[in-house]
């Protein structure tokens, strides 16, 4: 899965504008005793762990180090075989659609913003669950509000700079308080691998929905689904009442 489905992703080590093929769905069998693995890692070594394993992904053709669980208890996932990194200077995320007022925020603008800070549970959609997960960042709504947003406007599509994974929310969806542009992430600002510097948090939904490497927020007359709802998930996707599953709501 992918860009915002799974909480990490690829590392390049560079700017440069190039976009990855677009793949599909990993297989996932074998992961679940290796991932019992970042539960026990003590702090320190989680860190270097997911670290290395951010820079080996870039490394591996066979996208196979994305099904290894880093120290954090995520996963590395992409759905495409390279992403280009984007510096704090060079950050751009821009708002446009059906609005009065498009916006383009630099990364300094957004943190000046009044943020918001939620603690909770990550639920992915193939099972595996990062409690307690502290995220910071500006209120979703805020953004529409600046924006100005028409009447005729029913939904909001979000784009990313892998150039690749897409998402979509309805506007009411869109505007609750649990949902952020988030900059932060384990009080540490965002790093390349968990979708930084700027990624979508939908706090109730499967984290296919908190799309990574945020870089377009367009609001639009109909919801149009994303990358993996385009491959049979749901578009509606709250943890326990969708895809199938049953999974205990996020808290």
């Amino acid at each position: 899965m992918n860009s915002e489905q799974r909480p990490d992703g690829r590392d390049v080590p560079d700017d440069g504008d190039a976009r990855g093929t677009p793949i599909g769905r990993r297989v996932f069998l074998g992961t679940v005793g290796l991932g019992a693995l970042g539960v026990v890692t003590a702090p320190s070594l989680q860190r270097g762990l997911e670290s290395f394993l951010a820079g080996a992904s870039d490394k591996d053709p066979t996208g196979l180090t994305g099904l290894l669980p880093n120290g954090g208890g995520f996963r590395y996932y992409s759905v495409t075989s390279s992403v280009p990194r984007r510096t704090a200077a060079g950050y751009r995320l821009t708002v446009d659609g059906l609005v009065d007022r498009p916006a383009t925020y630099t990364l300094p603008e957004l943190k000046a913003l009044p943020q918001t800070r939620m603690v909770r549970d990550v639920q992915c959609v193939t099972g595996w669950r990062v409690p307690h997960t502290p995220f910071e960042g500006v209120r979703l709504s805020r953004l529409l509000d600046a924006a100005g947003v028409r009447p005729s406007a029913r939904a909001v599509r979000f784009t990313c700079f892998d150039g690749a994974y897409s998402e979509s929310l309805t506007l009411d969806q869109a505007r609750r308080p649990d949902v952020l542009v988030a900059l932060r992430m384990r009080d540490e600002d965002l790093g390349h691998a968990h979708g930084g510097p700027a990624r979508l948090y939908v706090a109730p939904m499967y984290f296919y929905k908190s799309a990574k490497w945020l870089s377009g927020i367009t609001v639009t007359e109909d919801v149009e689904p994303g990358y993996w709802e385009e491959r049979g998930y749901d578009v509606d996707a709250w943890v326990g009442r969708s895809n199938g599953r049953d999974d205990e709501p996020t808290h």
